[in-house]
C-alpha cells in the first residue's frame, strides 16, 4: 500500500516539474529556477516519506511502553480455574503505581509499588526488603486482567475490576459480608451497623452515626472524643445540658467487663417533638469517650421502638481494642 502511494506523489511531482517548464521556457533562467526547486523539494518530500516508518515505529514503541492494564480502582485476584471464585482477595490501587493487598477475612494485606510497561507489571510488595515479583499479562478483556507471575508454578491468574468501588474507601471486611458492616475508628473503637441503615461521618474527633430509616426526626448516635476531660466530668456537662429532668447513674460501661460507665439521661418529652437523649460516658486514653443516643418518638410504638432497637444494636456492638 505504501509503494502505490509513494510511486503517485513522485508522478504528481515529476509533472508539476515538467508543467513548469513549458510554461516558463525550458531554456530560461526562470526555468532552471523552478526546476532547481522542484527537484529540491521532491528530494524533501521522499526524505520526509523515508523517514515516515521510523518515526511509525518509534511512536508505536512509546505507546506500547505506556500500556496500562492496571488503573486506580480495586480488583478481585483468584486463579483463573476456580469454579464460581470467591471473591476473598483484593488488590487495592490507589494510583497506576502503587496500592496494597487486602483479605476480607481480616482485612491484613501488605503494600506495593509496582512498573507497568511492555506486557508485564513488576510488584514489589511490602516497605522494607520489599519483595519483588513479575506478573506477566496474557491478555485484557472487557476489564478482566489475565496472566500469571514469573514463577515456577505459572498459576492462570485473573484480576477483576470492581468498577462501583472507591479504591479510598474500600473495606474487604465490608465488601464481602452479607450483612453488618464494621466501622474501625482511629481511636481504637469499633461498632457493627446495617449500611442499609446507618450512614457514618467522621468530623474531627466527633462521629455521626445517622440513622436513615423511616423515623420521626434526627435519631442518631454522636461519638465524641475529649482529651480534655474524664468520663464523669463530662457526664455532668450532659446532664446540664439536658436540664432539670436529667437522671444519672453509674454501671458497666459497654464493651468492656470492668470499665466504669457515667450515665445521664434525658427522657421523652411528653409534648412537641418526642426528643430523648442518653449519653454514655467513659475515662479513655488520659480523657473521655462518649456516645450520645439522640432520638424522637413518633407516637407510633411499633416504628419507635425499631428505632430505639437499632440504636441499641449500634451501642451492643461496641469493642475495644486499646
Amino acid at each position: 500500500m505504501r509503494k502505490h502511494v509513494v510511486s503517485k506523489i513522485l508522478t504528481i511531482a515529476v509533472a508539476a516539474s515538467l508543467s513548469a517548464m513549458v510554461l516558463v521556457g525550458c531554456g530560461s533562467e526562470e526555468a532552471q529556477d523552478v526546476s532547481e526547486n522542484g527537484a529540491v523539494e521532491e528530494a524533501s518530500m521522499l526524505e520526509s516519506i523515508a523517514d515516515e516508518p521510523v518515526a511509525l515505529a518509534a511512536d508505536a514503541e512509546a505507546d506500547k511502553e505506556k500500556e496500562v492494564y492496571f488503573q486506580k480502582g480495586v480488583y478481585a485476584n483468584y486463579s483463573k480455574d476456580a469454579e464460581n471464585p470467591p471473591k476473598n482477595y483484593f488488590y487495592v490501587f490507589n494510583d497506576e503505581s502503587w496500592g496494597h493487598t487486602e483479605e476480607s477475612a481480616n482485612g491484613a494485606g501488605v503494600p506495593f509499588s509496582c512498573e507497568q510497561e511492555d506486557g508485564q507489571v513488576k510488584f514489589s510488595f511490602g516497605n522494607a526488603d520489599a519483595i519483588e515479583d513479575v506478573f506477566i499479562v496474557t491478555s485484557v478483556e472487557d476489564g478482566f486482567v489475565y496472566g500469571h507471575y514469573d514463577d515456577d508454578m505459572k498459576l492462570e491468574l485473573v484480576f477483576e475490576y470492581l468498577p462501583d468501588v472507591d479504591s479510598d474507601t474500600f473495606d474487604a471486611v465490608n465488601y464481602a459480608s452479607d450483612g453488618d458492616y464494621i466501622y474501625n475508628d482511629a481511636n481504637g473503637w469499633s461498632i457493627k451497623y446495617d449500611p442499609k441503615l446507618f450512614d457514618i461521618t467522621q468530623d474531627g474527633n466527633k462521629v455521626a452515626i445517622v440513622y436513615t430509616g423511616e423515623c420521626a426526626g434526627t435519631n442518631m448516635v454522636m461519638v465524641t472524643y475529649d482529651c480534655d476531660h474524664i468520663g464523669a466530668e463530662i457526664r455532668n456537662e450532659y446532664a446540664k445540658e439536658y436540664g432539670d429532668n436529667a437522671v444519672t447513674s453509674d454501671g458497666i460501661f459497654p464493651g468492656t467487663e470492668d470499665v466504669t460507665g457515667y450515665w445521664a439521661m434525658c427522657p421523652p418529652a411528653e409534648e412537641g417533638s418526642g426528643l430523648y437523649m442518653t449519653s454514655i460516658s467513659r475515662d479513655y486514653m488520659d480523657g473521655s469517650l462518649t456516645f450520645e443516643l439522640i432520638g424522637h418518638n413518633s407516637g407510633d410504638e411499633a416504628l419507635d421502638i425499631e428505632v430505639s432497637d437499632r440504636m441499641a444494636m449500634i451501642i451492643d456492638s461496641l469493642t475495644f481494642s486499646k
